[in-house]
């Protein structure tokens, strides 16, 4: 049957999501026995592959292998269409119910005062709060390379304003030119 090839086509142009591809109707060998359930999930028994596509078509529906390795293969009698339709929703709505963690960034300065440290801190906290991790990093400049413990010192302050909803997953670490720390959101530990 063709009818199997264009929803193939058809399903592919409609959803970009792959799908493991079941072996339906002409895919299936005539001469094989097989296990067959009905569209309702009720056991016909061990059959001729033959019989059962013809009980498949008699009923207007597919005959699809789902589990080929069986001894015998197991083959459901249903409407492969409809099924492709469902498990593409299922995957859609599964990837959509799905949180990506992103990883944003402060910047924070040496000479950095309390009030713009404070505004960095809300930022930082609303980050933390939407489930993203911060990357907060300092940028040694001149003589500030000789002194790289201030940096650190800043970065432990920086931490105490958001440790009510950070957890440190990368202390402060001098690294070249710059230091960097990492924070995760406590609830997703």
């Amino acid at each position: 049957m063709s009818n199997s090839v264009l929803l193939t086509i058809f399903l592919f142009r409609e959803d970009s999501t792959i799908f493991k591809e079941l072996v339906t109707n002409d895919g299936i060998s005539d001469n094989l026995d097989v296990r067959v359930k009905d569209e309702t999930g009720a056991m016909l028994g061990i059959m001729r592959a033959s019989k059962a596509k013809y009980i498949a078509d008699e009923r207007r529906l597919d005959l699809v292998m789902i589990t080929p390795n069986a001894q015998p293969p197991v083959c459901q009698i249903m409407d492969y269409g409809k099924y492709r339709f469902d498990a593409a929703k299922k995957a859609k709505d599964a990837q959509k119910n799905q949180k990506k963690t992103e990883i944003k960034e402060i910047r924070l300065s040496i000479t950095i005062d309390t009030g713009d440290l404070n505004t960095k801190s809300k930022q930082a906290k609303k980050f933390l709060s939407d489930g993203d991790k911060v990357k907060v990093s300092i940028r040694m400049r001149g003589r500030q390379m000789v002194r790289p413990q201030m940096g650190v010192d800043i970065m432990n302050s920086f931490f105490e304003t958001v440790k009510d909803v950070a957890a440190m997953e990368r202390k402060p670490a001098v690294d070249g030119r710059s230091i960097v720390m990492n924070l995760v959101p406590i609830n997703s530990k």
